[in-house]
């Protein structure tokens, strides 16, 4: 996505989550904004001294400034250390930043039967969605993305011995690109919370997590189209994680044909059938799993993934303008585009 087209989108999921749903005088809000993992972070205080508010702002930069340097792939620091060393196959220790984040990684890829898979860093790489702004080029090689997609890395190519970590499989490079902003969120609302913070938001460029309420009010989310503009509205309260993965984030054009960063593990190639994926759940590091794992799932693959990792709420645009959604989401979500026509699946959970 341009900088351009974060930045108002970001504005926009900020003026969403301000807007007041009822006429009890509300509490003051505190409202920062800095660059992290690529995206705009927008916090959001509620009922907090400004001086306070501005510290507890402060702290959380430093911590995602810290994770996005020890977490990043490519750039020198811990992560790239660790997939400097996997492919000699012998067993080092892994840095304490990345082994929390490493187990984690390997559940939930069990859990969706590998559609999330953070090992597939060098057909991420290949197809340049390595950097924050890939360039509009031709597709990589057919033959190249097949001897990949052969090599069949995986998270479970990983051994874990102690502190201590090895991989079995030399293809394996890791990207957390799909979960490290989910994680790192989840952090940062336990450190809110030892501070003494009950009502915030920390919002990635739209992908959040809230606790608590807006002066006794819940939190109002937009769900962007995919084409632009706002088409859904959730309202939370509590302590609940919103994330969409769309084809809209990343991506680049070439001949007339657009190529998105959501890659499939099984083809090598950009997921098809899916505009976006938006799921709610009591953790951001699952549900941000989660919308990848969908995405790439389909209209046809989503429900068995989704029941399995415990997710309640989900509601997936396909390419052909259908809403797919389990009830639950279906009472609690309000469409904005009355026309799009809406299937609904069996329930996933008891959901409230």
């Amino acid at each position: 996505m341009r900088a351009e087209q974060i930045r108002i989108w970001g504005l926009l999921c900020c003026l969403m989550l301000l807007l007041p749903s009822g006429c009890r005088r509300a509490d003051p809000v505190y409202n920062t904004r800095f660059l992290a993992f690529g995206t705009l972070m927008d916090l959001s205080l509620v009922g907090v001294e400004p001086q306070k508010a501005e510290e507890v702002a402060q702290l959380l930069e430093q911590d995602f400034a810290f994770m996005q340097r020890a977490w990043h792939a490519w750039d020198p620091g811990p992560l790239g250390r660790v997939n400097r060393l996997l492919p000699t196959g012998k067993f080092f220790a892994a840095p304490p930043s990345i082994l929390p984040l490493l187990r984690k990684s390997q559940q939930l890829a069990r859990q969706t039967d590998d559609l999330f898979n953070p090992a597939i860093g060098k057909l991420i790489a290949l197809w340049g969605f390595h950097t924050d702004a890939p360039a509009c080029r031709p597709p990589p090689d057919a033959r190249a993305i097949r001897n990949l997609v052969r090599a069949d890395p995986k998270m479970s190519d990983i051994e874990v011995r102690g502190i201590e970590i090895r991989s079995k499989n030399p293809a394996v490079q890791l990207d957390f690109g799909a979960i490290g902003k989910g994680y790192g969120i989840d952090l940062a609302i336990d450190h809110l919370r030892e501070l003494g913070i009950r009502n915030a938001i920390v919002n990635a460029g739209g992908d959040l997590r809230a606790i608590g309420d807006r002066s006794g009010h819940p939190w109002r989310i937009a769900i962007r189209h995919p084409n632009g503009g706002v088409f859904a509205i959730l309202q939370i309260a509590g302590d609940e994680s919103v994330f969409t993965s769309g084809d809209y984030e990343r991506n680049f054009i070439y001949e007339g044909k657009t190529y998105h960063h959501i890659i499939d593990p099984r083809t090598g190639w950009p997921a098809e059938g899916t505009r976006s994926v938006t799921v709610v759940h009591s953790d951001a590091t699952t549900a941000d799993a989660a919308a990848t794992a969908l995405f790439i799932a389909g209209s046809e693959g989503w429900y068995p993934i989704a029941r399995r990792l415990g997710i309640r709420y989900v509601l997936l645009l396909d390419s052909q303008g259908r809403i797919h959604m389990n009830p639950a989401m279906a009472k609690r979500v309000q469409l904005l585009e009355g026309d799009l026509p809406v299937l609904l699946s069996p329930p996933l959970l008891d959901a409230p």
